[in-house]
């Protein structure tokens, strides 16, 4: 958990704006009892995630792909190569949807916009330096190009089916 307690009420204020601007029937699915607080999704979203991200072609045409997904600082952080489609899409046109499912015990919804991070940015420096503690060798030796993103969110939604037993199971407290 690298999220300081400003920025744990910013997500709040994320998932709680988003919520209420949800349509009636996302509302009657993720009810307050199935409802992530912003303290949960901290708390579940600790190392890597597989994320789809969505992206979208010059013609309009929506693309989904996998990608390793780092939660830090309240939002997603991922990477691709330079030469990736999505690399492309996401230079274009930055708006994407980020879903993480776990089964159907868990989701986060998002949509935003993908920024890329660069040298010298301390924001790049940060996530270099997380995710080569978790991979042992820095993704920027994953291979040619490598290109790393977060996620400026705008929209977020939690999802939990039994969100009790699940922060139970998952030993994190409420």
């Amino acid at each position: 958990m690298r999220e300081t307690p400003e920025e744990v009420v910013a997500l709040q204020d994320l998932l709680d704006r988003s919520h209420a601007r949800a349509t009636e029937h996302l509302r009657a699915i993720i009810t307050a009892e199935r409802r992530l607080t912003a303290e949960d999704v901290v708390a579940l979203m600790t190392g890597m995630k597989v994320l789809s991200l969505a992206t979208v072609t010059a013609s309009g045409e929506p693309r989904i792909s996998a990608v390793d997904g780092h939660f830090l600082h309240g939002t997603w952080t991922f990477s691709t190569s330079g030469s990736a489609a999505k690399a492309r899409h996401l230079r274009q046109r930055p708006a994407v949807s980020v879903a993480h499912v776990d089964n159907e015990e868990l989701a986060l919804f998002s949509h935003g916009r993908a920024e890329e991070l660069r040298a010298g940015d301390p924001a790049h420096e940060e996530m270099v330096a997380h995710w080569t503690a978790h991979y042992g060798q820095s993704p920027l030796e994953f291979g040619p190009d490598v290109r790393l993103y977060r996620l400026r969110a705008e929209w977020m939604v939690g999802y939990a089916w039994q969100r009790a037993e699940l922060l139970r199971s998952r030993h994190v407290t409420a």
